[in-house]
């Protein structure tokens, strides 16, 4: 059953009950750090990361982390930099639609250093999307009747019948986080996926998650970089990133199909990107993907300072360069060299009497499974994490993380009730 967002009384208590999670917390994660708690796949999300005390003490403090704790404040200041120092704005407080953020200068600076700035920004908030989002970290179209998790699920098994994914098959997944989709369709699918991200922290966590699942054999990470895929060719342009190491590897011509799931929206260069897995795929392999798109079509105007707010308040919350359109993916997957089969936004039906908006979640109804996703719950998560904070118990500019998130989730429920920005703009293309 769903319920109503509480009304301002209940709000007005708000910093009380953050004052006592945060004290209760605190002892509690000295008596963890004891006991020890490890991560667990088992039912699509760690159990250290199940109940809410639990799994506060546990994002703010795991031993997988890479990013130390003096290492946090200054992690994310350089990625507010790149935004123009308009992290934790959004579009209706700070952010005017002045267009700081979609110059051409702001633009080509996140370009240059995407790889920094998605690199930091899974350092910062991977913990933070599972925590609240479990280990799939994208959205769905959903139907009345049907829980968040299952339409997550129904949205990747889409992909696995789209690309006829069975046992024998071949698949590359494009920017895979920890694993949540992989492993998921691994399963369903019986196909070998082979994942890449360039964040560490996640190929550390996802193949720690792979293994416990028993999937070792048929879901993997690997650390890299979706612009410059093992055996590219490197020259000026075109290097790998410091940390990262392919052993060698050459995955030309390797995969029979290859998925993306709201990931090459941090791509700096489509073409790039979408050339990189042509090369990778078998000749005439499926490519297919849900995209983080704005919608001209539906009304989105670059003109109108309330849409570019919308616009950079979710950038700046998702690491994301800039938001395209969908003939933008259209004509990067051709200049790619592929030849594109179908194209829509998965939710363009999203108010319709039998679906649920894709950011219903974020927009303060909530279920008792799902409190952390919404608006109360992510309240709640802010003002535990500043009193934290604030004791020295969480690393100083992990409050700046997560009003970062907060705001991020205003602007995308804001730009899906306009119907001017979609995050599952799907595409199917087969390579020439």
């Amino acid at each position: 059953r769903q319920l109503q967002t509480p009304n301002m009384d209940a709000a007005s208590a708000l910093p009380a009950v953050a004052a006592s999670l945060a004290g209760a917390t605190g002892a509690y994660m000295l008596y963890s750090k004891r006991r020890g708690l490890d991560r667990d796949a088992s039912g699509g999300t760690g159990a250290s990361f199940d109940g809410q005390l639990a799994a506060g003490v546990n994002m703010l403090a795991n031993k997988d982390s890479v990013l130390r704790r003096d290492q946090v404040a200054g992690s994310m200041g350089a990625y507010a930099d790149l935004f123009e120092g308009k992290t934790g704005k959004h579009s209706g407080n700070g952010l005017e639609g002045d267009g700081a953020v979609t110059t051409q200068a702001s633009i080509d600076k996140r370009r240059e250093g995407y790889r920094t700035m998605v690199n930091n920004f899974y350092d910062l908030v991977t913990d933070f999307y599972e925590y609240g989002w479990c280990q799939s970290f994208h959205f769905a179209p959903r139907y009345k009747g049907e829980t968040f998790l299952e339409s997550i699920k129904r949205a990747e098994y889409y992909l696995c019948s789209r690309l006829n994914m069975k046992p024998g098959v071949k698949a590359l997944d494009v920017g895979c986080g920890v694993g949540g989709p992989m492993r998921n369709m691994a399963v369903f699918s019986g196909a070998t996926i082979e994942g890449i991200t360039i964040n560490e922290y996640q190929v550390k966590v996802g193949n720690k998650y792979c293994e416990q699942q028993g999937l070792k054999a048929t879901a993997h990470l690997t650390r890299g970089d979706f612009q410059n895929l093992p055996g590219f060719q490197a020259d000026e342009k075109h290097k790998l990133w410091e940390g990262i190491d392919y052993r060698g590897q050459d995955w030309t011509a390797r995969f029979d199909v290859a998925y993306e799931i709201e990931a090459t929206c941090h791509s700096p260069d489509k073409v790039r990107c979408f050339s990189e897995v042509a090369r990778c795929l078998k000749k005439g392999g499926l490519f297919a993907g849900y995209e983080w798109v704005v919608l001209p079509e539906r009304g989105y105007d670059a003109k109108n300072a309330r849409h570019v707010a919308i616009k950079e308040g979710i950038e700046i919350g998702n690491g994301l360069p800039t938001l395209a359109t969908p003939a933008d993916v259209v004509a990067a997957l051709e200049a790619a060299g592929f030849e594109v089969l179908e194209h829509g936004d998965a939710n363009a039906n999203a108010h319709a009497p039998t679906e649920i908006p894709w950011y219903d979640t974020l927009d303060g109804k909530m279920s008792l499974s799902g409190f952390r996703m919404t608006r109360l719950g992510r309240a709640c998560t802010h003002a535990m994490v500043s009193s934290l904070e604030f004791l020295r118990v969480a690393p100083k500019g992990t409050s700046h993380v997560s009003a970062m998130l907060n705001a991020t989730a205003i602007d995308l429920v804001e730009g899906g009730k306009d119907e001017i920005f979609t995050p599952s703009y799907f595409f199917l293309a087969r390579k020439k």
